[in-house]
């Protein structure tokens, strides 16, 4: 198969969206697909208002139209709804060319964080611009529950997962934790405004509070809480081992579509705390037992109260939430797209 993905969302930005492209796409060239990838490194860009670790392809149109006119390619996976994704989206349908959208990130509310202007005015565009999609790929049941019932379908499942060779529970203890009171709570991510970190460091526990990550509200949350410990950006085996030597792992956002780091931190042996919310609730489980409420023990424990989440998931066992953790994995997260690509390109080929 001759597959062009289309992303605003590319290195050397670190988040869940570049990391579940890359991990795939280094498995769909495994197996033999072609793939061609348009990303802002091939562009001009300016810095994100509010957001300089964005950057946006400027007038990134012409270069799309070459790009993906170049490749011919048998179908293109747009994944994100920025310049690059809506100029993919018009050549696609100016030369007929099926496509398929990925919702990963709920920007109608992250949109609202960051202005004062209503979710409900940014849905409309979302709908707009995944219509004529032949199928719209999201992480869980739950948001293609959402997508459905506003109008955004058809929806199809694709999952997120974590290398094992990386994320495990046999870590060497991190040197910049080691001689922190404990507990140690951590939060790996953007340190930006939708994460709702404030929440995790306003929170009255005992213990130190960690924090992973950059962001355009790092320097004002460094200032502000000076007893947290900002680490910045960490990868690969360090990040691990950074997990590994946390207690619990505390996720306040109440915007995000799964939170592959809660996957990460339980693949290490972390229970997670958060709110029982979207992504959360999709990953632990508004009991702590999984999702589908079928764990036989908690891997974490959600609550409106961020304090009670936190001192519910003290006390679950590590063990349990590393064997949950391992189950995430790649290799099926890729099954997923190739089926979805699959099924929408021979969709496309019956309807011609």
């Amino acid at each position: 198969m001759r597959l062009a993905i289309a992303t605003d969302a590319w290195a050397p930005q670190v988040n869940g969206v570049v990391r579940t492209l890359t991990e795939t796409i280094s498995r769909l060239k495994e197996r033999g697909h072609e793939v061609e990838v348009v990303a802002p490194d091939r562009f001009t860009t300016i810095p994100c208002p509010g957001y300089p670790e964005i950057r946006l392809s400027l007038a990134p149109r012409f270069g799309v139209r070459k790009a993906l006119g170049t490749f011919n390619p048998d179908i293109v996976h747009i994944s994100t709804e920025g310049p690059i994704g809506w100029s993919a989206r018009a050549w696609c349908l100016k030369h007929n060319v099926p496509f398929t959208t990925a919702f990963h990130t709920r920007f109608p509310e992250y949109v609202a964080a960051r202005t004062r202007l209503s979710p409900d005015f940014i849905w409309p565009i979302m709908r707009t611009f995944h219509r004529g999609s032949r199928a719209i790929l999201t992480a869980t049941q739950n948001l293609r529950d959402e997508l459905e019932s506003r109008g955004i379908q058809p929806t199809q499942l694709w999952s997120r997962g974590i290398d094992h060779a990386v994320f495990h529970p046999e870590q060497p203890d991190h040197p910049s934790l080691n001689h922190l009171p404990k507990p140690i709570l951590l939060s790996v991510g953007r340190v930006a405004v939708e994460k709702n970190l404030e929440a995790f460091l306003d929170v009255d526990v005992s213990g130190t509070k960690v924090v992973v990550g950059d962001g355009p509200a790092r320097a004002h949350l460094q200032a502000r809480y000076p007893d947290a410990v900002f680490l910045g950006t960490r990868h690969g085996a360090e990040l691990a081992s950074i997990y590994a030597s946390a207690d619990v792992f505390v996720f306040p956002s109440k915007t995000d579509t799964f939170g592959l780091v809660m996957v990460e931190a339980l693949a290490t042996g972390v229970p997670v705390a958060g709110y029982p919310v979207q992504g959360p609730m999709d990953i632990i489980g508004t009991e702590g037992r999984g999702p589908h409420g079928t764990l036989d023990r908690a891997i974490g424990c959600l609550k409106p109260d961020l304090a009670e989440a936190i001192k519910g998931a003290l006390s679950i066992d590590r063990a349990d939430a590393a064997n949950y953790g391992a189950q995430f994995c790649w290799d099926k997260c890729t099954d997923q797209f190739v089926n979805g690509i699959s099924r929408a390109s021979e969709l496309a080929t019956l309807a011609a």
